[in-house]
């Protein structure tokens, strides 16, 4: 039998070579096929009824939801699972289409909430905490490691650990060709909406009781973290005057490159509890001998998961880019996502009005700026500090929401496109009222959920 890479073959704890790492990202995490499935992760705060900006003591927290399935099984086919700081998440079995998405994520919803409320606890949809520090409740090795990975370019990644929430919506990949329907389209579109879904869902402007001076302070926190994984990958945002990547962008080799030079976040040790990967490791320097063993493709599999760019390839499509959302409004952004997804003229309408951002010289720095930030209110007495993994059109989203004309504008485009795509897909009457009331209130406004908080602080401070 001649030698095979065929990864069906191979043990996972077999080492690699960089050859075997390179094909097995490319095999997992691009899974091409017909589009259609639509999943959500609902990220939530936990809060007090009778004290919004109380600690939430996380026993309390675990005794209220004991009653759902141990193993964090849902009713209606979703997960439930803790974040480091307390946070739970619902992610939703993969459905057809918007309309059976919101309805199995609705029930699994339905269900925590249920679980929490004689406890006197709630689900609070804000993409930041506005009151409490952050504080880790999860004393497990990958947080503890993720942690001290983190507290090296400072408290960013505390705070992104535990004190924010989002919106993540999934989509498949897929077709393995060109055009609406094809995984590099759709790959690109992604990128060009992510500022304009940052603006439009932005929702956390206040930290520790005050303003922070962004519609979207969790997006601008994502901005101060490592780089090599929370920006996008090469050649995936939109660049030159027709908004094209170069012509050699392959989504599939561009993943694979940033996964193997990024840093790794931890290493797994059965015999310790202490996953701490060395300062400075990249998984490609693993492979090429440094680490104290060989990497294996479970390792890989792990370091994958540690990966946090807009939008992330786990075989589906993870856009990871948007805040939390107050009560059912998580539902807006999810039919929106799908909707310029699925549908080849509202695309073709999103891409247009998304890559003229990009175009847009804005304020504020870019991606190959070589000054430094300042972040306002988002510390006391203010703090400055290089850039992170997000810059141009991401920051000027997350600093000035739809009161930037040109993501107004492209926001108005697109939720245009998204409302007939939902017409002409048939979507549930009650999922497109949504999303057109969404539109009256904010998108036509020139207003995100941000706006409503910051009005309400105004009104108090009177």
């Amino acid at each position: 039998m001649t030698e095979t890479r065929a990864w069906a073959q191979r043990s996972p704890a077999q080492p690699l070579s960089e050859r075997d790492a390179e094909e097995h990202v490319h095999g997992i995490c691009f899974k091409t096929g017909p589009p259609g499935l639509v999943g959500v992760e609902l990220e939530w705060l936990v809060r007090d009824d009778n004290d919004p900006a109380a600690p939430v003591d996380p026993r309390r927290v675990t005794a209220a939801l004991a009653g759902l399935d141990a193993a964090g099984a849902l009713p209606a086919g979703g997960r439930l699972t803790r974040e480091p700081g307390g946070q739970v998440e619902i992610s939703s079995a993969p459905a057809a289409g918007i309309g059976n998405c919101v309805t199995v994520a609705g029930r699994d919803l339905a269900a925590v909430r249920r679980a929490i409320a004689p406890a006197g606890l709630s689900l609070a949809g804000l993409g930041m905490d506005p009151y409490r520090p952050p504080a880790r409740i999860l004393d497990l090795p990958r947080y503890a490691a993720m942690e001290e990975f983190f507290d090296r370019r400072g408290p960013w990644g505390r705070v992104m650990m535990c004190s924010t929430a989002s919106v993540q919506v999934c989509v498949d990949a897929g077709l393995d060709e060109d055009g609406p329907d094809g995984y590099r389209w759709r790959w690109r579109l992604l990128h060009a909406l992510g500022p304009v879904l940052v603006a439009a869902f932005a929702n956390s402007p206040l930290r520790e009781g005050r303003r922070t001076g962004w519609k979207s302070t969790r997006q601008a926190v994502w901005a101060r973290l490592d780089p090599g994984r929370t920006r996008s990958p090469a050649g995936a945002e939109p660049c030159g005057p027709d908004g094209e990547p170069p012509a050699d962008a392959d989504p599939r080799l561009a993943w694979a490159k940033y996964a193997l030079d990024a840093e790794l976040m931890c290493i797994r040790r059965d015999e310790s509890r202490c996953w701490t990967a060395p300062a400075g490791l990249t998984f490609r320097n693993w492979l090429r001998g440094a680490g104290e063993r060989p990497p294996t493709r479970d390792d890989l599999t792990y370091h994958l998961s540690t990966l946090f760019p807009p939008v992330r390839p786990q075989g589906h499509l993870e856009v990871r880019v948007i805040d939390a959302q107050p009560g059912d409004g998580w539902i807006v952004p999810a039919a929106v996502v799908a909707a310029l997804l699925d549908d080849p003229i509202a695309a073709a309408a999103a891409m247009t009005a998304a890559t003229a951002v990009w175009r847009e010289p804005g304020p504020g720095p870019t991606a190959s700026a070589a000054g430094r930030l300042t972040w306002g209110g988002l510390a006391s007495g203010g703090l400055t500090g290089p850039e992170g993994g997000l810059a141009g059109p991401w920051l000027r989203a997350a600093r000035r929401g739809l009161d930037d004309p040109g993501l107004a504008g492209a926001a108005r485009a697109c939720f245009e496109a998204a409302g007939s795509a939902l017409v002409r897909a048939g979507a549930p009457a009650a999922i497109r009222r949504r999303v057109t009331d969404f539109a009256d209130a904010y998108v036509l406004r020139g207003r995100c959920p941000a706006d409503d908080t910051l009005d309400h602080l105004l009104e108090e401070s009177r």
